[in-house]
């Protein structure tokens, strides 16, 4: 197989597909770099077919060698592990644009493996692992509607910048990823700091310029080297009696589906079928009978539900298209962690809850991208019970991701480690579930921050919007605010929109359609930023400004020592430092710059070892008073610690303006003194004055 590739100028490089060299026995197998970064992707189809199939078995594994970077993975097992949390998120990344571009007909199961094997720490590897792995589906022999093409587009200065560097991206107020085809886009994620909706639209606008030349380009691959597609395995069999099926659980599904309710419109909707498939039971005794029947009752409801909905602007829960679903908000609703709240909407419901920590605690990260630390962290659990179901209790991709969209949401209104010393964990626990619970998670991560006594920026609400559309062209449309699970299931668009009161800091959009006008997307942000400041406008009612510190949060003291004092802090080995620690019963962290945090359980410990580090890293000043401590009397005078473990002599004839004929006449042993710093001589002896024998001279 000869070798083809082609090249496109990407900023300061090349950005390079090549394919015939590596991977020729997988369906497809581009090779794609981009400066010093490079991405192999593959795809593999089954030998086995599956008939009947209504989704598309596809998986996406997206991982990053370490070698990659020149690195050796942490740990006592030096190999590659489990996918970190990065790599699940760029999996999710490839996963959604491509999947509604395969055909469910054709059958087979199908995986895709996009492998980081070089990094620069400056071209991002996600975006060329998308270009990478839509190319090798693209040049295979596996059905597939693409190409697909991804952009990142950060904005600076009042300038967008196309596929940023990682410092570009860390230095900007706004990072998105946009996905789509030369017909549009179909999906959108990423967060901003406040940017504006008009800023967004033109992020959108910038981003389809890119996509389009990236799939121009891959025609091109296509053109060179493209596989004859192997055959679809469509179903050849069609459901017996559908006419007069549908003609009867039209009507009964029609009341069924505007229930009041979930439980109630899944109880009525399941007893419909269960009645009609009692009626039909000789005919779907055959098991491909049973599955198109199933299919016509989902056909049924995506026909009512949309009919509604564009005919007369009415939901399944009697909702208009922008009304907001009843919200109710309550904090501290749990004894004992530093902050919680209980944040409902409809019948999604998030059980919010904030942990205060110390810089030990912080998420640190060990990747190609370099290692690092977050002192905000969210997680996002989402149990079966929240939807009424056994399963298990995994952490998973959609728990990975939607903690993400939230966490990215609150990230800029979070204040920083210098403003606020705390490493700060969110927990969001999902009880209820009927759409949007990421949103969710976004407006109970802002209430129990706020309950915790977290000095936000700004409050931060989400919201989840829908679509749905009639027509090649969209010529009728209606966009739903605050989303229903069905609605996700059965529309157009599931567009997530989070933010402050001032502008936009989260944004996650997935479209089942091939694109979506301008003119629509204008519409659905506006829509968007209406509902979100009715949400915040409930939220505030609750509580508005941060609460007082948590009492049971730990207590910590920050300060700045000299530099050149760090060493006599910590000590040989850590010996100082430790000692302070166990004496006090304290975590104390240093930084480079000087920066010492003192964190104690108690607010006496931390000022004692507060204290403490002064005496060890300030050098005594003098004319300065000091409040001292006599540690050993002499026949001359006693010595007296004026810093911890800094002690001066006060002379006799400094004891007072009478003649003293015993120190021990005036001082006894531990006695607590004010004392003056009289002189440092040249050996570094301070010699010390009683303050009352000053006074009375």
């Amino acid at each position: 197989m000869a070798v083809e590739r082609v090249t496109y100028r990407l900023g300061d490089a090349d950005l390079i597909l090549e394919t015939g060299k590596i991977g020729k026995q997988a369906n497809g197998c581009v090779y794609a770099q981009w400066g010093g970064a490079a991405v192999i992707a593959t795809i593999c189809a089954s030998s086995s077919v599956t008939e009947g199939q209504d989704f598309v078995p596809v998986t996406v594994e997206y991982n990053e060698k370490f070698y990659a970077a020149g690195k050796i993975p942490g740990g006592f097992v030096k190999r590659e592990g489990r996918p970190k949390d990065k790599e699940i998120l760029v999996s999710r990344l490839i996963d959604r644009p491509m999947r509604p571009l395969f055909e469910p007909s054709f059958g087979h199961e199908l995986q895709i493996v996009p492998t980081c094997v070089s990094a620069d720490g400056e071209h991002t590897q996600d975006i060329l692992a998308v270009l990478a792995a839509s190319a090798a589906t693209c040049i295979s022999d596996i059905p597939f509607h693409g190409p697909v093409a991804a952009c990142r587009v950060g904005f600076k200065d009042g300038k967008y910048i196309i596929n940023p560097t990682f410092k570009e991206i860390e230095e900007g107020d706004m990072e998105i990823v946009v996905a789509g085809t030369k017909d549009g886009f179909t999906m959108v994620e990423g967060g901003a700091n406040e940017v504006s909706e008009d800023v967004m639209l033109g992020a959108l606008a910038e981003a389809e310029k890119f996509i389009k030349e990236m799939c121009i380009l891959q025609e091109e691959l296509v053109a060179k080297c493209g596989k004859e597609k192997l055959p679809l395995n469509p179903l050849d069999v069609t459901l017996d009696n559908a006419e007069a099926i549908e003609a009867e659980a039209t009507p009964l599904l029609k009341e069924a589906c505007f229930q009041n309710g979930k439980d109630n419109r899944g109880r009525a909707i399941a007893q419909v079928q269960k009645d009609l498939a009692a009626k039909y039971a000789e005919q779907l005794e055959d098991p491909i009978q049973a599955k198109l029947f199933c299919n016509l009752m989902d056909d049924i409801q995506y026909k009512l539900l949309r009919k509604s909905i564009l005919d007369e602007g009415v939901r399944i829960d009697g909702r208009k298209c922008d009304e907001i679903r009843p919200i109710s908000c309550e904090i501290n609703v749990l004894p004992m962690p530093h902050g919680s709240a209980l944040f409902t909407r409809g019948e999604t419901q998030s059980l919010a809850v904030c942990t205060l920590g110390t810089a030990m605690d912080e998420q640190t990260y060990d990747d190609i991208d370099g290692d690092r630390s977050e002192h905000f962290i969210l997680h996002y659990n989402f149990p079966p019970y929240s939807v009424g179901e056994t399963g298990r209790l995994t952490t998973g991709r959609r728990e990975i991701g939607h903690g993400n969209l939230a966490r990215r949401s609150l990230e800029p209104m979070v204040p920083s480690r210098e403003e606020f010393p705390y490493t700060v964990r969110v927990v969001s626990e999902i009880m209820e579930s009927n759409g949007s619970s990421s949103q969710a998670s976004t407006c109970g991560g802002t209430l129990c921050m706020l309950a915790a006594g977290v000095p936000m920026k700004k409050m931060v609400a989400g919201i989840a919007m829908g679509l749905i559309t009639e027509g090649d062209h969209y010529e009728r449309y209606q966009i739903l605010s605050d989303i229903l699970g069905e609605e996700d299931h059965l529309g157009d668009m599931d567009f997530k929109v989070a933010g402050t009161r001032d502008g936009i800091t989260g944004f996650q959009m997935d479209i089942k359609i091939p694109g979506v006008t301008t003119e629509i997307m204008e519409k659905a942000l506006q829509q968007a930023k209406e509902g979100r400041m009715h949400i915040l406008s409930k939220m505030e009612e609750c509580i508005d400004k941060p609460a007082p510190l948590s009492p049971r949060a730990p207590q910590i003291l920050t300060m700045k020592i000299p530099v050149d004092k760090i060493g006599a802090l910590i000590g040989p080995g850590g010996k100082n430092v430790k000692a302070l620690c166990a004496q006090y019963g304290v975590t104390i962290n240093t930084d480079d710059d000087g920066t010492v945090t003192i964190y104690g359980k108690t607010g006496i410990a931390a000022e004692q070892a507060k204290k403490a580090v002064k005496g060890i890293t300030e050098d005594p000043e003098v004319g300065t008073i000091y409040q001292g401590t006599v540690k050993r009397i002499m026949e001359f005078g006693a010595f007296v610690e004026i810093l911890p473990g800094k002690e001066g002599l006060c002379h006799i004839s400094k004891l007072s303006k009478q003649r003293v004929s015993k120190v021990t006449d005036v001082l006894t042993e531990g006695q607590q003194i004010p004392v003056k710093l009289l002189e440092v001589d040249k050996q570094g002896r301070l010699n010390l004055s009683y303050i009352d024998a000053i006074e009375e001279k």
